[in-house]
């Protein structure tokens, strides 16, 4: 029995990128991690690391749902990817009613910010990164005044989500979404660590310990609400 539940949880890992951790008394951590690109609508070259937007939906839905699953920590290592799938899965965690907290242990680029910042509370370790810049668009693109538009309200949907879950403004955000003097022929702003955190993008700089400690700590103010 204890064979086949360790060939589980293995398989899940493999699979997946998801755990759920035992924590004190009953309660249970769900781990789910965002690791390379994210997969979207169409299938990524099989040499790709990816993280597929329909694996981790699901997951999402389970751990609102399960009586067993208390919180849920996010671990992240993301350079980008579907703009659609991103904020979708950035929607999902910021509707959780239970405690979660994100970790960027890497990168968390592109569309990954979302993500690290729909969690309640956010860490970054300090050689961690966060690269800010306007939306891509990729294939054919029609040279049209409502491709334009439309790409603008993509961008503007991501820049809302992420000021209405971190202390940036929308002002804020969109310079240094369109700082020129950084990135070599393109517009954005590299962040590391700290500063992550002093722009108010990120809550704290910390690592797993950290990240585990305030997950059970708002688990337990939760509990005690209920």
């Amino acid at each position: 029995m204890e064979q086949n539940q360790s060939e589980t949880k293995n398989d899940k890992i493999l699979e997946m990128g998801q755990l759920s951790l035992p924590g004190p008394g009953d309660s249970r951590i769900h781990l789910l991690s965002i690791i390379g690109e994210i997969e979207g609508h169409e299938n990524l070259p099989s040499g790709s690391k990816t993280t597929k937007y329909e694996h981790v939906l699901p997951q999402l839905a389970y751990v609102e749902d399960s009586s067993e699953i208390e919180g849920l920590l996010l671990l992240e290592n993301s350079m980008g990817g579907d703009c659609s799938a991103g904020l979708a899965i950035a929607e999902m965690i910021a509707s959780l009613s239970k405690p979660t907290v994100s970790l960027v242990i890497g990168d968390s680029h592109s569309i990954g910010l979302p993500l690290a910042v729909a969690a309640d509370y956010s860490f970054i370790v300090p050689s961690g990164t966060i690269i800010i810049h306007p939306v891509r668009m990729s294939g054919t693109v029609i040279g049209a005044p409502q491709t334009y538009d439309y790409i603008k309200i993509i961008q503007d949907r991501i820049t809302k989500f992420i000021s209405d879950h971190c202390a940036i403004s929308e002002k804020r955000l969109e310079e240094l979404m369109m700082e020129t003097g950084m990135l070599t022929k393109d517009v954005g702003t590299i962040l590391v660590g700290k500063e992550a955190v002093s722009e108010g993008i990120i809550s704290e700089i910390g690592g797993i310990s950290q990240a585990l400690k305030k997950l059970r700590e708002l688990i337990a103010i939760r509990q005690k609400e209920e």
